[in-house]
């Protein structure tokens, strides 16, 4: 499996692109980590990527088919999408929720089956949740709903799941919880785009590494030449510095001048 992002730009509003010349290649058993400032542009480019939306220019491709010649249910069975934020409307269990991503692959009329039920199983073992399948989704903590939605990508049969800012609102023991898994996933084969605003988890659990600012894609390559000083800087229009620890691993912190008058 490969998603292809070629040159892509795409415009709300005539003359002012959101994405300009943004490319990207998505391998199978890769993550790969979309980093830049609020504004940049990485839930339009996850728009893209998903075939919700379509570029001005460029094309998104996968396997070398563009996605929009895709029918919807093709798509989705192959690209899957894993939201910020998920509110459900009424009070399903975790099981249910996940057998919503069955939909792609059920007649408009039938119903789950004992192998829809078995695929759910199957996916709640494999992000590790097991145990709370019958539980209200609504009961459910923010870590776990995350890990719910990824389920819902694995029974959906998508070998490539979009998440947008999955780490947003968690702390960071359960940020790492969901990456932990993502890594995993990825070493049995399924691939992985994932928005964030945590250059120390792309260092930690990305494959690759795409800056964006102010929509233009300025650098893309492996976390430990891409994640430098200038490209943060090029970013987050701000200064920072890379410090490594005893073990060699590295880490991002801001670069803060010290105030007038500190010894």
């Amino acid at each position: 499996m490969r998603l292809v992002a070629d040159r892509i730009h795409y415009a709300y509003r005539p003359g002012r692109d959101v994405l300009s010349d943004v490319s990207l290649t998505l391998d199978e058993g890769r993550v790969l980590f979309v980093l830049g400032a609020n504004g940049s542009g990485k839930t339009t480019l996850l728009d893209c990527l998903a075939g919700v939306r379509t570029p001005h220019t460029g094309r998104v491709t996968m396997d070398g088919t563009r996605l929009s010649e895709l029918k919807p249910r093709n798509r989705a069975g192959r690209i899957g999408v894993v939201p910020q934020v998920h509110e459900p409307v009424f009070s399903y269990t975790v099981g249910e929720a996940v057998l919503m991503g069955r939909a792609p692959h059920l007649g408009l009329f039938s119903h789950p089956g004992k192998d829809d039920w078995a695929a759910v199983a199957r996916a709640l073992e494999a992000v590790g949740i097991a145990e709370l399948r019958t539980r209200p989704y609504t009961q459910i903590s923010g870590g776990e709903r995350q890990l719910v939605l990824i389920a819902r990508g694995l029974v959906q049969g998508a070998g490539c799941l979009l998440m947008d800012e999955p780490a947003a609102h968690l702390d960071p023991h359960h940020q790492h919880d969901i990456l932990h898994v993502v890594r995993q996933l990825a070493s049995e084969g399924y691939s992985f785009v994932v928005t964030s605003h945590h250059p120390n988890n792309a260092l930690l659990y990305a494959n690759g590494v795409v800056f964006l600012a102010d929509g233009a894609s300025i650098v893309a390559g492996p976390p430990d030449t891409a994640i430098d000083e200038g490209n943060l800087r090029a970013a987050y229009g701000m200064d920072f510095e890379i410090v490594r620890g005893v073990d060699g691993a590295r880490a991002v912190i801001p670069r803060i001048s010290p105030q007038p008058g500190a010894s």
